[in-house]
């Protein structure tokens, strides 16, 4: 039988029935926190811990038991556990960091879920540049994910967390990207930290309970009050405002008037999901823009009023989620000569195809009043099996309907859960194009 590609990670070593499994000390390789103390993170950088993370790289976490028990014959059972802890959490980082970065990055749990896209914190990196910023102090820079970004653009980055485990992770993210040059990390709370030296400053504050943005990225359960941030809003405003430039990463979800009226909002979509939104300083006070990745689409606001309600058209609308949030549907009813089918509802309708990267497209076939057996009769005289159902202003879930009407047949549709001048409404139809 061939050897299990873990288990062949390392050869076995002769004396090992002798030799007790130790892990080495952060010390014993030079390798020291800012807290004077070993780090968690040590035995991973060592020759035995780097291969067993390359041997682990394509492993099946269903099969965990059985790897960890072969693996703990040959090698220390913290070491094993730590390793295969890294490698469940690349596999996972992929996603944001795409393969390239991820299997050569280290990451704590919180700092796989809190971390900013790649392809986000590289449009925040690449606005910074064309500032004509060259130095910039990210404050809770968590495991350097944004840090990475702005270094890849050409800017020195003083990257500044409190927690020493996670401040290692940032440290030995830079050194395996190569950007050690380029990244200073520094343990420390952000709130004592100096950054007069620096063009910009970047902050990303905790909005999970027992994350602590002065401390630890961790914990769980969403924070919705900006004051409740850890460092609160208010003092990273007040940091913003201490600098040139600076940008402080908030909740999508924060209030419009929460939002200083010296600052430009923008918010951040990437593949249509909304990721987050940004407060600028030193840019367009008072601006609002919604950004869409990859394509790079950016649309600012003229301050428009609301739409006007119209009958529905042949042609449905579903704006970007980074524009509903942004307040910027009329800007997009405008573009597309339309108006809203309902005055509370982000949905606009025209009579005429227009392209725009701000909204995806549907042709309206049928438009009937909310009735579960009328729309069943409905969708099996078209033999609709496939039925994609998307929902704003109704009540009705998705799974339910999908439940109710049991859809059956070769043909596909689109229905729309929703309210036409306030009256609970079906439309049915299809992705432009199809």
């Amino acid at each position: 039988m061939a050897p299990h590609p873990v288990s062949a990670a390392r050869p076995r070593r002769p004396d090992s029935a002798a030799r007790p499994h130790t892990i080495p000390r952060l010390a014993d390789n030079g390798r020291v926190n800012d807290a004077g103390s070993p780090s968690p993170l040590a035995p991973l950088l060592t020759d035995e811990g780097q291969a067993l993370l390359a041997a682990l790289r394509d492993y099946d976490p269903g099969q965990e038991l059985g790897v960890a028990t072969r693996l703990r014959r040959d090698h220390p059972a913290e070491l094993v556990s730590a390793a295969l802890t890294q490698a469940r959490l690349r596999q996972r980082a992929v996603a944001k960091f795409g393969a390239e970065d991820a299997y050569r990055m280290y990451f704590t749990p919180n700092g796989v879920e809190q971390s900013t896209r790649a392809s986000v914190a590289a449009h925040r990196a690449a606005r910074f540049a064309e500032l004509g910023v060259r130095r910039v102090a990210d404050l809770c820079c968590g495991i350097g994910g944004d840090a990475i970004a702005l270094a890849r653009a050409g800017i020195s980055v003083l990257a500044v967390d409190r927690d020493p485990f996670t401040a290692d992770v940032a440290r030995a993210n830079a050194e395996a990207l190569g950007l050690a040059s380029l990244i200073e990390v520094r343990r420390a709370d952000v709130t004592e930290v100096d950054t007069s030296s620096h063009d910009a400053v970047f902050v990303d504050p905790a909005r999970r309970a027992g994350r602590g943005g002065r401390g630890p990225k961790g914990g769980s359960g969403r924070i919705f009050d900006p004051e409740a941030y850890s460092p609160p809003l208010s003092w990273a405003v007040g940091a913003a405002r201490t600098a040139r430039y600076a940008a402080l990463k908030i909740a999508p979800g924060i209030p419009h008037e929460a939002i200083p009226e010296d600052a430009e909002a923008e918010w951040i979509s990437d593949h249509g999901d909304v990721k987050e939104a940004v407060l600028w300083f030193g840019t367009a006070p008072g601006a609002r823009r919604a950004t869409l990745l990859p394509q790079g689409a950016a649309l600012l606001g003229r301050g428009l009023p609301d739409p006007r309600v119209r009958k529905t058209g042949r042609w449905l609308y579903e704006p970007d989620g980074a524009v509903i949030r942004a307040h910027l549907v009329a800007e997009v009813a405008e573009e597309l000569d339309g108006g809203l089918l309902d005055g509370t509802i982000a949905y606009i309708t025209s009579d005429e195809l227009r392209p725009t990267p701000y909204a995806a497209a549907y042709e309206i076939t049928d438009e009937l009043p909310f009735n579960l057996k009328k729309l069943k009769a409905l969708l099996r005289e078209r033999e609709v099996g496939t039925l994609t159902v998307k929902k704003r202003g109704s009540a009705v879930e998705p799974e339910e309907l999908r439940r109710r009407v049991k859809p059956s047949g070769p043909n596909a549709a689109t229905v729309f859960l929703t309210r036409v001048a306030g009256a609970p409404t079906v439309l049915i139809g299809a992705p432009a194009g199809v």
